[in-house]
């Protein structure tokens, strides 16, 4: 904050990221990957995660980091962000903690999000932005098939939504929609959209950049060709159809 003004912009937007080493990033996707490209899937992640919110209008790009010694490869990773440090122990207080780091440099409102969601379109981050700063919404969230969330945005400090979670289950988000209407929070939820988190997942985003037009997530899309270039049974033709290109687009649901 500068002379008691908030900054602009008004909306700090934090990637979380784990440094993309091997045996430590992606570890239930081995098999199919083994660790090491597991950690170089990871680092595509990243990497497209960054340009993804490097072009979002309106915002402060933010690379939220772990393990803290890791600030070097992430000013490498992620130039012109701002660096913050992760702080707590699980997600929850990781969470919690970036929140009140983001609000602390000045912004009025604080948007995370992780990077395993590859072909997230960018539109919807700007409909998160949008919504962050409405006067009637208090906490945004971005729904995951499985049940958890892909982004949360919220303009005020609120550790309940992020306590004593059973992290990484399919309770996540219904949970944290409970505690927000007991909280009084009047919550938005974004377009469902899917993490790629196991060896299906990433059949299901090969299957989806088949179909996608374009070169973006382009780091994601360049270690899949070298992937199948270096084993051709890797890809193997499955059907698309099953999955909706859009990441379940037309069936997300949007609740208050």
């Amino acid at each position: 904050m500068l002379d008691g003004r908030p900054v602009d912009p008004a909306v700090g937007l934090a990637v979380m990221a784990k440094a993309p080493r091997a045996g430590t990033v992606k570890t239930r996707l081995c098999p199919p990957l083994r660790a090491v490209e597991a950690a170089e899937l990871a680092r595509c992640f990243l990497l497209d995660a960054v340009e993804r919110s490097a072009a979002v209008a309106g915002v402060r790009p933010i690379v939220a980091y772990a393990p803290v010694e890791a600030r070097l490869d992430f000013e490498t990773l992620a130039p012109g962000f701002a660096l913050v440090a992760q702080r707590g122990g699980d997600l929850g207080e990781r969470q919690e903690a970036l929140v009140e780091d983001i609000l602390a440099l000045g912004h009025e409102a604080a948007l995370l999000i992780g990077t395993d969601s590859p072909t997230l379109p960018p539109e919807t981050i700007d409909e998160a932005v949008s919504l962050v700063m409405a006067p009637n919404v208090d906490a945004v969230f971005g729904p995951t098939a499985d049940g958890g969330y892909y982004l949360v945005g919220v303009r005020a400090p609120c550790p309940e939504l992020f306590e004593a979670m059973p992290w990484s289950t399919s309770a996540v988000l219904s949970l944290t929609l409970d505690r927000a209407r007991r909280l009084g929070l009047r919550a938005v939820c974004l377009p469902t959209w899917y993490d790629v988190d196991t060896g299906a997942d990433l059949a299901r985003l090969e299957s989806d950049l088949r179909a996608l037009a374009g070169p973006r997530p382009r780091h994601t899309r360049a270690f899949l060709a070298r992937r199948a270039l270096a084993d051709p049974a890797f890809v193997r033709p499955t059907d698309h159809e099953r999955h909706a290109p859009d990441g379940g687009r037309a069936a997300a649901s949007r609740g208050r």
